[in-house]
């Protein structure tokens, strides 16, 4: 007994050295001599105790409003709680099916486990100590959650986050961006496409969004050009999509009417946070308002000039029904590095739709489909419209069937179609003959007219050309 009282009374009078001796540290020591110390020890610590953590908080902000990510973990680990947890404390939810939620009480700790990485969750509190007169109440106590994982896994935790964080689809409107949530499902699964050029176009994003350390080794912003171009229904907002879901970017939707001049564009570009797509169809066919003074050389600067520089890992997308009309100078390569021709929908394409929209990928018709598609020009829109139940009697078959239907018609209206431009074409053809014709005539009898004033008499035949003149009497 006298053995542990002797062992209490040493322990007592080391804290109590211990702590005379920090009194006396931060007292008389240099101020930067202690941050010194200090930040070593947290080095040091940080050997001895390889974990992180990171805090959430009850309440947040100016206005004390309930953080929406602590209600998130709260519910999530209410079921976990309920089994592991010794202490609990009920909740009453108002407007619940469940009317009382069980969550951890304080200080309680429950391990979890997600994608193989183990994690620790502990909810604190905080009481606050203060004194000082306010005519507003004070909030008793603060609670958060403590979440605790190994720094190795730190990475993996990251990747995780930007995988899984909601991205956003943003339009600049009043000289600023505002955003919606982006939950567009197109995928590169679904797109109607050859599946060689849809492997070379995710080969070539793979590449690019790995390319960080090689753009800077060549000198140039880490940004990547596409132009998309083809007829309209061939799918170039859906490739967009597909590109912004494989690459986990946000889209910048940039309204060029919007936009009142270089110094707005230059403001809009350098708010675009990395991570991003850039669709620029406007820019592309030139549709721009009298209201927007843009120039071409503004426009220029922002997609590769010296302002283009301002984050990193941009993809910007042009996208046209008529890449014919655009200025050269805005798809050159350099500006535009992968040209994608979206065309009408061929056999291939076609099976990746049937296989979307009706589960099939084999059947008797898809011949007879594959033959027509070589003859006629169809757009990746209208063959899903086609494909598409429209009632709950519509099987695949049914479908499959109307859609040859369709493709028939299509065939038959563009022969029509020929026929009639054709028809067109002839009789312009004559027509401008014939102008060109009576406009000859016209010419000879002008220039009969005009001898004929001069003395000279004209007389035109088919193939002869007589003139007389009458003051020297000679005819020839």
């Amino acid at each position: 007994m006298m053995m542990m009282g002797e062992t209490w009374s040493q322990l007592g009078s080391l804290i109590a050295t211990s702590m005379f001796l920090w009194a006396m540290f931060d007292k008389y020591f240099p101020y930067h001599l202690r941050s010194l110390i200090r930040s070593h020890s947290k080095k040091l610590a940080s050997f001895v105790y390889p974990y992180i953590q990171i805090k959430f908080h009850e309440f947040t902000g100016e206005y004390l409003k309930r953080s929406e990510a602590y209600a998130a973990i709260e519910t999530y680990l209410s079921e976990k709680s309920s089994s592991e947890a010794k202490n609990l404390k009920a909740v009453v939810v108002k407007d619940s099916s469940q009317s009382v939620q069980l969550s951890m009480d304080e200080n309680e700790e429950v391990t979890d486990e997600f994608e193989g990485i183990k994690v620790w969750w502990v909810v604190k509190k905080i009481t606050p100590r203060t004194h000082s007169f306010s005519f507003y109440p004070e909030m008793e106590e603060k609670r958060y959650y403590k979440h605790t994982f190994h720094k190795s896994h730190r990475e993996i935790l990251k990747a995780i986050t930007v995988r899984n964080r909601q991205r956003k689809l943003c339009i600049n409107k009043s000289r600023k961006w505002s955003h919606v949530t982006f939950e567009h499902p197109a995928s590169f699964d679904t797109l109607a496409m050859e599946s060689k050029k849809k492997e070379e176009i995710i080969n070539d994003l793979i590449k690019f969004s790995q390319g960080k350390e090689y753009y800077a080794k060549i000198g140039k912003p880490w940004k990547r050009g596409y132009l998309l171009y083809g007829p309209p229904g061939t799918g170039k907002s859906s490739m967009i999509a597909a590109i912004a879901n494989f690459m986990n970017y946000d889209i910048y939707d940039l309204e060029l009417t919007n936009v009142k001049d270089n110094t707005e564009l230059r403001r809009l570009l350098i708010e675009m946070t990395s991570k991003s797509i850039i669709p620029a169809s406007k820019m592309a066919n030139g549709e721009e308002e009298s209201n927007s003074k843009v120039t071409l050389s503004g426009l220029l600067n922002f997609i590769d000039g010296l302002w283009s520089a301002c984050g990193g890992e941009r993809i910007i997308v042009f996208t046209t029904n008529y890449v014919e009309k655009l200025d050269p100078a805005l798809i050159r390569r350099g500006r535009m590095d992968k040209h994608i021709e979206l065309s009408y929908c061929g056999l291939e394409a076609f099976k990746v739709l049937a296989r979307n929209y009706l589960d099939v990928d084999s059947h008797p018709l898809l011949v007879t489909i594959g033959h027509l598609l070589e003859e006629t020009n169809i757009t990746p829109a209208d063959v899903a419209e086609n494909l598409m139940p429209k009632s709950l009697n519509d099987d695949a078959e049914t479908c499959l069937k109307k859609l040859i239907e369709a493709i028939k018609t299509a065939k038959e209206e563009a022969k029509k179609k020929a026929e009639e431009e054709a028809r067109l074409k002839a009789e312009k053809e004559e027509r401008e003959k014939q102008e060109a014709s009576q406009d000859d005539v016209k010419f000879d009898k002008s220039l009969a007219k005009e001898v004929k004033e001069n003395g000279v008499e004209v007389v035109i035949d088919d193939k002869t050309l007589a003139k007389e003149v009458k003051e020297n009497e000679v005819i020839a």
